[in-house]
């Protein structure tokens, strides 16, 4: 295991840190460690990415990227298609 010294915390962080250790029963030390570990902990999950509903991973493939004239025109043309169905007498499946 290795050794870390860190220099020039104030008095004030090391009498908290110290008060903090003796409410645990533990040492300075091994306080010092705990807190640190426990900031690395937070530190690491606010780097990795929040994962994707599957929801949010279906919607985002679904999406209409394109103009939306297009879409207004494709739309145009199947509600025109539509209109020109009307009347027409539906085939029995033989």
């Amino acid at each position: 295991m290795g050794d870390l010294l860190v220099r020039n915390i104030s008095d004030g962080m090391k009498h908290d840190l110290s008060l903090a250790a003796e409410r645990a029963g533990m040492s300075l030390s091994d306080k010092a460690k705990e807190l640190l570990y426990q900031g690395l902990q937070r530190e690491g999950k606010d780097i990795q990415p929040k994962a994707k509903s599957a929801w949010e991973a279906l919607r985002q493939i679904t999406l209409w990227t394109g103009p939306d004239d297009d879409f207004s025109k494709i739309l145009d043309e199947i509600e025109s298609d539509r209109k020109k169905d009307l009347g027409r007498p539906v085939e029995s499946p033989e």
